[in-house]
């Protein structure tokens, strides 16, 4: 079972429940018998689930480390890339596809990663119910869903509510770190990421690793565009 910390530790420091919008797509896929297995065998050690109840990272970790937060991994290669290349940075990793999960939960058995811990649920859910104000020292949020339509674009993942809980769970010195090969996308992250009160834009870019979605977006010719913001 998944460390907990009573609600009433810091409860009050979240702010009220809005209207939740849902910020992915449902996506359909069969969930292989490898990935099946890997829930179970590893499911209980390297995962936990999105159940709206705050967390106690050290405990949920073993350990008192920095702590990224990474929204949405697909199916994780690059998320074990990153891991394997910084192992005294603690990573939460959240998706909703549980194909995905599956995937990353065996990829990071097979490769002896115990720092990263493969959350299964929304994200903004995390963020705004599980996660204390300055808990975290990074978040990666790379190609989220573009949502194209101007009528969606309210469920972009980076919005004003979404930012603001991002800029409240940095720690000072954080950062949010945003890649698309979405245009419209990337000058809306950079305007309100720009325009927080808390945060401020950086041209510099930290080390990630690349996605098989990104390199399948080069060679169609969608290059990257990256907007970092540090937490005041």
């Amino acid at each position: 079972m998944s460390p907990r910390v009573p609600r009433s530790d810091h409860a009050t420091d979240h702010p009220a429940p809005s209207r939740h919008i849902r910020t992915y797509q449902g996506r359909a896929g069969r969930v292989r018998t490898g990935q099946a297995e890997a829930h179970h065998r590893w499911g209980p050690t390297l995962g936990l689930e999105v159940d709206g109840q705050p967390l106690d990272l050290q405990d949920v970790f073993g350990r008192s480390a920095p702590v990224a937060l990474e929204v949405g991994f697909g199916m994780g290669e690059a998320t074990v890339a990153m891991a394997a290349a910084q192992p005294d940075v603690d990573l939460l990793a959240v998706d909703v596809h549980v194909p995905g999960q599956g995937s990353l939960l065996r990829a990071l058995a097979e490769a002896r990663i115990t720092h990263v811990r493969v959350a299964r649920g929304d994200g903004v859910v995390l963020l705004r119910d599980m996660l204390a104000p300055g808990s975290l020292d990074h978040v990666r949020i790379y190609y989220p869903d573009p949502w194209p339509k101007r009528r969606h674009h309210k469920r972009r993942l980076v919005r004003p509510e979404v930012v603001d809980l991002l800029a409240d769970r940095l720690a000072s010195g954080g950062y949010v770190h945003v890649v698309t090969d979405w245009p419209h996308y990337a000058e809306q992250a950079r305007a309100l990421l720009g325009r927080h009160p808390s945060l401020r834009l950086t041209p510099h870019a930290p080390w990630r690793a690349v996605t098989g979605y990104e390199r399948r977006g080069l060679a169609a010719g969608r290059p990257p565009q990256e907007v970092v913001a540090t937490r005041r």
